[in-house]
């Protein structure tokens, strides 16, 4: 008989009771370290005092009015986003995947604005994850997402990650903008090579291509900048968040120079929950954080601590551990040994992970996560791995 919690997800026996820090606890006290962070997801991680008062706070008061009136709290969100990067306004929503779902539209609306309506085909890469929607999943092209759902939506084309000869080679008359993540992060944190980012600006420039950018993981200080493009000295037209956006209130949002926002005037496009009250509350309260002063280059500053303790245990276990990559606090080790092997023993010894593409475990903490927590994740990496060396968890 089948579960009354449809078993769309493969889930780990284990429940938590509370969380503070970067740290979670299961009802009967058992601490585990949060190197998952709800996949990106719990940016504050869990507890946290400014982020729980002004969800309650705000919660207190009104939670949703519709979009039908203004709503303060997202404008101030609005003026913060636009303020801090390079966009002149932000849309609001509910998930990646529907900020990803509006992206698309805006580059189809903005050809269309400037007299060209053929062109709706968007250029993405493989390897990506763009959500789970039925675009999406086209726009992924994962054959394993696609399978059971019949004909992807049409107007997706793929090309190699990094490679510029093969994304020029796929630009048609047709082709309306580029869309891919500065890291990807489903497929195993694999890195954008600075000159392919240079490059892509360049290409929209030549060919009058809207660059769109999906910062879903990336963004909101994962990488140590507010969004990872800004390390690359690359400016988009467009771009998607979410994740970390609201600490782990449900939220998504799309950012936009003015020429690809005006083209979305009244009515062509919508959401019911996006940037209600509550949302923008929770996601002010994690800008009051993010952008303090110095936050930023604290989360950079871990990140090279966590580089170095991953690099060295890399060294000191090469039969489990193949290389470490990534940025910030945005990490995978490729692993030796199966992947799902590996997270279990991490497990086994108090540490939370996220497997990824080509058998690499991913780390993802708390921004907020302190750098003896980070050693001490990699001392915990260490014990499972000579757990595993000496015949350890084989589930």
């Amino acid at each position: 008989m089948i579960s009354a919690l449809m078993p769309t997800f493969k889930r780990v026996d284990l429940a938590f009771e509370h969380g503070q820090g970067a740290c979670l606890y299961t009802a009967e006290g058992r601490r585990f370290l949060d190197f998952g962070a709800g996949i990106a997801v719990s940016s504050l991680g869990h507890g946290h005092a400014g982020l729980v008062k002004a969800i309650a706070d705000q919660a207190a008061r009104v939670m949703h009015v519709s979009n039908l009136y203004r709503i303060p709290q997202a404008e101030q969100l609005a003026d913060r986003l636009v303020a801090a990067s390079f966009a002149d306004s932000v849309f609001f929503c509910n998930s990646g995947a529907e900020a990803n779902e509006g992206m698309v539209k805006m580059i189809r609306k903005t050809q269309f604005a400037r007299g060209h309506a053929e062109r709706t085909r968007i250029i993405c890469c493989t390897g990506a994850f763009h959500g789970r929607t039925l675009a999406m999943i086209a726009a992924t092209g994962n054959p394993a997402y696609l399978e059971g759902f019949g004909a992807p939506v049409e107007g997706f084309d793929h090309v190699p990650f990094n490679n510029m000869n093969a994304l020029r080679a796929a630009i048609t008359p047709q082709t309306a903008g580029i869309m891919l993540e500065p890291i990807q992060g489903e497929t195993g944190i694999k890195q954008a090579d600075p000159q392919f980012m240079t490059g892509l600006r360049q290409v929209c420039d030549e060919y009058g291509l809207i660059l769109a950018f999906d910062e879903v993981q990336t963004g909101m200080g994962r990488t140590g900048k507010l969004f990872a493009h800004e390390g690359y000295d690359v400016i988009p037209d467009v771009i998607s968040a979410a994740k970390g956006i609201a600490g782990g209130f449900p939220m998504g949002a799309i950012l936009a120079n003015e020429e690809v926002a005006a083209s979305m005037g009244a009515g062509s496009h919508g959401t019911t929950f996006g940037g209600n009250p509550l949302a923008c509350a929770a996601g002010n309260a994690v800008l009051d954080v993010i952008l303090d002063e110095g936050f930023l280059s604290g989360v950079e500053q871990k990140g090279k601590v966590l580089e170095s303790a991953l690099h060295a245990l890399v060294s000191k276990h090469p039969t489990v551990f193949e290389l470490a990559r990534g940025r910030g606090l945005m990490w995978g080790l490729k692993c030796r040994l199966p992947v799902a092997q590996v997270q279990a023993q991490v497990m086994e010894e108090g540490l939370l992970s996220v497997t990824a593409g080509e058998n690499v475990l991913r780390l993802l903490p708390p921004l907020i996560v302190s750098e003896k927590e980070c050693l001490e994740a990699c001392t915990l990496l260490s014990r499972a791995a000579a757990a595993l060396e000496n015949g350890g968890s084989k589930a």
